[in-house]
């Protein structure tokens, strides 16, 4: 049975409004996918250049075609694997998607949201919600409906509440079109988890010139306070220097004297738990007052990817 407050969310979308809702991994700035001066609203409410493609999300694999004009052996075992959840695929667009969801290219990115929120608003839409984070460009993608407000409260026309985020990193993004699937964006459905199940090894992107995806911007995820990477052991030597208030975000285990001007903010050393904390904790260290936020490095392996994609982006590749 549908909610009233699911009904009001649907009428907007079928108006043309920006409804955000929740999904298990950030919040989105929802839109009618077949609507485009809806999804012109998405791009100026985002402040989001046109060369940025946008994700459609749909209610069910049986949708697929509706978007998409091949769909590839790869991708039916991938979307039967992995769906609902943080999965995205990128396949043959169809002729009528709107240039303003591919930004010209002739691929579109779909995935199915696994959070009940975003799927009661799918199955009662009765079609393609085309759904950024609900956050301003290069911005931290919000994992709380409280988050949003504070992104883009006033520009768009309901936030759906669905608690925090359980995932709390953007999905991962993966290139079905080529004869060997790429993943654009790592996202903590992995590598080694998308290859076992298709009995091949799936690439990693290189750093291309076209933005074939969200979040390929080379500054993305970002705290307005300056932040940067710092090692494990580059931290006693820059506090021997430091005057400055500053935050440390650290995973490992490591001597947290206390300092003025220093704040600690200790996060798990389990990637699962670190992604799901991330963006909050930098939120929270943002409305501080800090000259600036430090982040431990995290590990060179490969559970950690998405993380570390995530804030080299969010500081810019800054040490």
């Amino acid at each position: 049975m549908t909610t009233p407050i699911i009904t009001k969310a649907t009428n907007i979308l079928r108006e043309g409004g920006l409804v955000a809702f929740p999904t298990e991994t950030v919040y989105g700035l929802g839109a009618d996918a077949a609507n485009p001066d809806a999804l012109q609203r998405i791009f100026a409410a985002k402040e989001r250049p046109y060369n940025h493609p946008l994700i459609v999300h749909i209610s069910a694999i049986k949708n697929l075609n509706d978007w998409a004009r091949e769909v590839p052996e790869t991708a039916i075992k991938l979307a039967h694997a992995f769906w609902p959840g943080p999965l995205t695929l990128i396949l043959k667009k169809q002729p009528h998607v709107s240039d303003l969801i591919t930004s010209g290219q002739d691929t579109i990115g779909l995935r199915i949201p696994k959070h009940p929120v975003a799927l009661q608003l799918l199955q009662a839409f009765a079609g393609g919600i085309a759904a950024p984070s609900a956050n301003r460009f290069t911005h931290i993608s919000p994992t709380t409906a409280m988050a949003v407000q504070e992104e883009l409260g006033g520009k768009i026309d309901l936030i759906l509440e669905g608690g925090l985020c359980e995932v709390g990193l953007e999905s991962t993004i993966i290139d079905v079109t080529r004869e060997t699937p790429v993943i654009l964006r790592p996202g903590m459905i992995s590598a080694q988890a998308i290859s076992a199940l298709l009995g091949m090894q799936v690439a990693l992107a290189a750093s291309e010139a076209e933005i074939r995806a969200p979040g390929m911007h080379h500054l993305h995820y970002a705290p307005n306070t300056a932040a940067a990477l710092i090692a494990k052991d580059e931290v006693s030597s820059f506090l021997q220097i430091n005057k400055d208030p500053v935050a440390i975000v650290i995973y490992s285990e490591m001597n947290m004297p206390e300092i003025p001007n220093v704040h600690w903010v200790k996060l798990s050393d389990k990637p699962a738990q670190y992604a799901h904390d991330i963006y909050q904790s930098l939120r929270s260290l943002d409305h501080q007052q800090f000259k600036r936020i430090l982040i431990e490095r995290v590990p060179d392996t490969t559970e950690w990817d998405a993380i570390r994609d995530r804030l080299l982006k969010a500081t810019g590749g800054r040490k």
